[in-house]
């Protein structure tokens, strides 16, 4: 899935603390311009008006669940001491931009620090004390040092221990257990009810097997939600941590209605892959949907920095061997930013000769196609170094992210010829793709996708896919960009399925960076005053509820 962050460089300084600090400008202007970088967007929908009254307070009990999961995050994150000490900024836009990042990095600029007295951003963020050095870690004897839903901490003789999440954060699920006693009783459809009891026994035992296989089999809900730890983009460590975080989401049934037999595709989508048989010899599960929501709601992890527009989970492989994955579609919020984002791009940056064709259809198919790219290709390396996500460690959430950019968009071009997807051309998806690669290398080279798109923007230029028209702007050759994606593809998937950190490394060190030549683009588009990203006014206020 999301945005959100990867601290590659952490490799460099694995277990290390907190780096020295670099110069920090914390300048009103400059700061002010930064919030102004982020179009503010009114998050509703006109589904609401469809709800049941019983379906309205679910979706209420929903949001203060998620502001709970907001508090953690926060805490995760930052740490809720320095979370505190943000109630003491006088400067407003000061303020108001370390709430869009939550804490003091910018999560959109390589995450440097903004606020005064604050160095890099720790590689563990508050999931491991900032001191922890790599041979205590290893020292530490208790095997839940290594689950997803613990943080360690130090006791009072200065020992490393550690704490499940449910003990870690006792009170916040207290209150969580309350709120979801009294969505049970509210919801009607039995396959929410089901997946909220399971839920709710998830957050008492840190076990969140059983709920997400129950949730792959939530069909006919009109409401979902999405709630708990669920993305370790933040843990530049070990890759595992999992962030808090919660989307509450009405479906569209009339757009669900027209993606939904894409689902039965997935083996014969697996077959297409370009690459290597013995790299897609796993058959995807197709007992998995592909639906289009509308987002009301957003809390923690999803809600900071750069805001996620499509949704794909559960991230457990087993899960996602047994039965597939869910790809929930935000149709609501990647309209806002192709309104605000993307058409504003592809006017300063594409050539006229194709600037018609970026359209939000071709936008909305390879962002859909992005999310199943996911449950293809490889979950388990073919050398015995066990899942591509442990073989890769910190690596894997930015290879795993250009995989499912690569592969979404041959996939979909595969539809296209194949007549399954009608209203987009080839054309129009591969220069919308190229477009939308300049809205996403602005989320940097410390966050996943930015890393992933970064990568696949070097990899297309080398081989041609575009090139520059007499006013400087971007013209793709589509052939050139398909041969292109074929051969990225093929490489990604190779890379996860050998488990070879040594070659992601070494290739995402060299390709991963912004070339001088993208840099001058990039700040073309800040000097027109494109936003970056999009915020929320959001809530059950604004909802009408």
């Amino acid at each position: 899935m999301k945005k959100l962050i990867v601290f590659v460089m952490a490799l460099t300084t694995l277990f290390g603390g907190i780096a020295q600090p670099k110069k920090i400008d914390t300048k009103h202007s400059d700061i002010k311009q930064k919030v102004k970088e982020y179009a503010e967007f009114k998050l509703t929908s006109d589904l609401v008006k469809t709800l049941s009254d019983n379906e309205r307070e679910l979706v209420r009990t929903f949001i203060e669940i998620g502001q709970v999961m907001d508090d953690i995050y926060w805490d995760e994150y930052f740490g809720n001491e320095n979370r505190a000490k943000l109630r003491e900024i006088k400067d407003p836009a000061l303020r108001a931009f370390a709430e869009i990042h939550y804490g003091a990095w910018d999560r959109l600029d390589s995450e440097r620090p903004f606020l005064p007295g604050y160095k890099e951003r720790p590689a563990g963020c508050n999931f491991y004390p900032v001191d922890m050095t790599k041979k205590e870690f290893d020292e530490l004897k208790d095997p839940l040092k290594e689950s997803q839903y613990s943080v360690i901490r130090r006791d009072a003789k200065g020992k490393l221990y550690v704490l499940p999440y449910h003990k870690a954060y006792a009170k916040e699920l207290e209150h969580v257990d309350m709120l979801l006693e009294k969505a049970i009783g509210l919801a009607e459809n039995e396959g929410l009810k089901k997946y909220l009891e399971a839920r709710r026994e998830a957050f008492r035992t840190d076990d969140y097997f059983e709920s997400d296989m129950i949730w792959m089999d939530m069909k006919d809900s009109r409401l979902d939600f999405v709630v708990g730890p669920i993305e370790n983009y933040d843990d530049g460590i070990n890759g595992l941590k999992c962030s808090h975080e919660a989307f509450v989401l009405i479906k569209d049934e009339k757009w669900s209605s027209d993606l939904s037999k894409f689902a039965a595709l997935l083996p014969e989508m697996q077959k297409l892959l370009p690459c290597e048989d013995k790299y897609k010899k796993e058959v995807p599960g197709t007992d998995c949907d592909i639906n289009v929501y509308d987002v009301v709601y957003y809390a923690g992890d999803c809600n900071a920095g750069s805001k996620t527009i499509a949704i794909n989970l559960p991230n457990d492989e087993r899960v996602q061997l047994k039965k597939g994955s869910r790809r929930l579609q935000l149709k609501n919020a990647m309209q806002a930013k192709f309104d605000n984002i993307m058409v504003p791009i592809a006017k300063l940056m594409v050539s006229e000769k194709q600037v018609d064709k970026v359209t939000f259809n071709a936008f909305f198919g390879n962002t859909c196609y992005h999310e199943v790219a996911h449950g293809l290709g490889i979950k388990n390396t073919i050398t015995g170094r066990g899942p591509c996500r442990q073989a890769l460690g910190s690596l894997y959430s930015a290879w795993e992210e250009a995989k499912a950019d690569v592969c979404g968009l041959f996939l979909t071009e595969q539809l296209i010829e194949k007549g399954y997807i009608t209203n987009s051309t080839i054309e129009e998806n591969y220069v919308t793709f190229i477009a939308g690669i300049l809205r996403s290398v602005r989320f940097g080279a410390t966050e996943a996708h930015g890393v992933a798109n970064i990568m696949c923007y070097n990899f297309f230029k080398e081989h041609g896919a575009f090139s520059r028209d007499k006013e400087g702007k971007y013209l793709i050759n589509v052939e050139n960009a398909r041969k292109a994606a074929r051969e990225w593809a093929s490489l990604i998937i190779k890379i996860e399925g050998d488990g070879d950190m040594k070659a992601a490394k070494a290739y995402s060190d060299k390709n991963g960076k912004i070339s001088p030549e993208l840099q001058k683009d990039l700040d073309a588009i800040r000097d027109a005053n494109i936003p970056r990203d999009i915020i929320y006014n959001q809530g059950a206020e604004v909802l009408g509820l």
